[in-house]
């Protein structure tokens, strides 16, 4: 499959394949062509040394000179630090401003490289080969990059769209159950608001096309993004989940939780609202957990997570992008396939709702 995505900036495509990663360099030429021959490679300590040798072989037969740039993995590399150590790298690597950084990773790797990317002579191409379920079913789609602060989670970024999306399902053979277990909070966070049809299959059986999953999901996220690139509207429903997620994320410490888990567990609070302040059907709810519990995700804070209070998940809320005047812009559902933007959530509904997951 392949889709063109249009934003401000020039349009992309998202290619969809199975074996695709070989191709690298060649599509990169085709999407670039005025390419400077230097490449950076940004990848991790897990994914690196499963698929960085193939990406760098693809690259170099498009005659591009490689240089590989590997961090730790985990949500602790998402950090201002590791940002600046890579553009050191880039800068070391003598990178100018028609050189390409390739992201080969997961939504870690998507973020930080295409952050760096943002930053780095005020802007550098970059192609984003997303590695895990998250990655290539939400987060290397849309251009939107950051890393996070001790204040909370992708405080600081920037709107980079990239020049080339390339997906190999095939990679995903790769991870550990943990791991793609977690990506599927994304997808059935897509069905929430988009595809209602999705989490009945979700919830029901493991699929078994997995490209013709992540192409599914690939076009529900092409769409908004392109519809509102700049979350100003309809992008704020890919929120769903994330606002109250990312407060949990932060305060039981990155890495605690994995990104899908605490997504997870912000579904299950923003259902709860969806019920209490948008007559979300009984069945619904019921459905959404069905899904979630079928990829083995949590529905209820356990172990460090269950130790933070109410209290330090609200505080951690007015700090969130998505706090305008001391309100926060909810994102709700009505019935699963549709979702909506509240301004009129309060905390105190949020602490009842906060109940579901206690």
């Amino acid at each position: 499959m392949q889709l063109s995505v249009r934003t401000s900036r020039h349009s992309y495509f998202i290619v969809v394949e199975e074996g695709a990663l070989d191709r690298l360099g060649a599509e990169l030429r085709r999407a670039r062509p005025e390419a400077g021959r230097s490449v950076a490679l940004v990848t991790d300590s897990h994914v690196g040394p499963l698929h960085a040798a193939r990406a760098e072989a693809a690259l170099r037969a498009a005659d591009f000179a490689v240089t590989t740039q590997t961090v730790p993995a985990g949500e602790n590399s998402k950090s201002l630090e590791q940002a600046g150590a890579l553009c050191e790298a880039f800068a070391a690597a003598g990178l100018d401003r028609h050189s390409t950084i390739v992201a080969l990773g997961g939504g870690v790797i998507g973020d930080l490289a295409g952050f760096a990317a943002a930053i780095y002579h005020r802007g550098l191409a970059v192609v984003q080969v997303p590695t895990t379920i998250v990655a290539q079913v939400d987060s290397a789609i849309g251009g939107k990059t950051g890393v996070n602060l001790a204040a909370g989670k992708n405080l600081v970024g920037a709107f980079h769209p990239p020049v080339l999306v390339l997906t190999d399902p095939a990679l995903l053979a790769t991870l550990p159950r943990r791991a793609w277990c977690e990506g599927f909070a994304e997808v059935i966070k897509h069905g929430v608001i988009a595809d209602r049809a999705m989490v009945e299959e979700l919830a029901a059986a493991e699929p078994r096309d997995l490209t013709a999953l992540v192409s599914r999901n690939a076009a529900i996220k092409a769409r908004i993004v392109q519809a509102d690139e700049f979350e100003r509207g309809e992008r704020m429903h890919l929120n769903f989940g994330h606002t109250v997620g990312h407060a949990i994320e932060a305060a039981a410490g990155y890495g605690g939780l994995l990104h899908g888990e605490a997504v997870a567990l912000g579904s299950v609070v923003a259902a709860r609202l969806s019920v209490r302040n948008a007559a979300l059907p009984a069945e619904d709810e019921a459905l959404l957990h069905a899904a979630l519990r079928r990829f083995e995700l949590p529905l209820r804070l356990e172990g460090a997570a269950a130790e933070v209070g109410d209290d330090a998940l609200l505080e951690l809320l007015r700090r969130d992008k998505k706090f305008k005047d001391g309100r926060i812009r909810f994102v709700l559902t009505r019935r699963l396939g549709s979702a909506f933007v509240s301004e009129d959530v309060t905390e105190d509904d949020i602490r009842a709702a906060l109940a579901a997951v206690r």
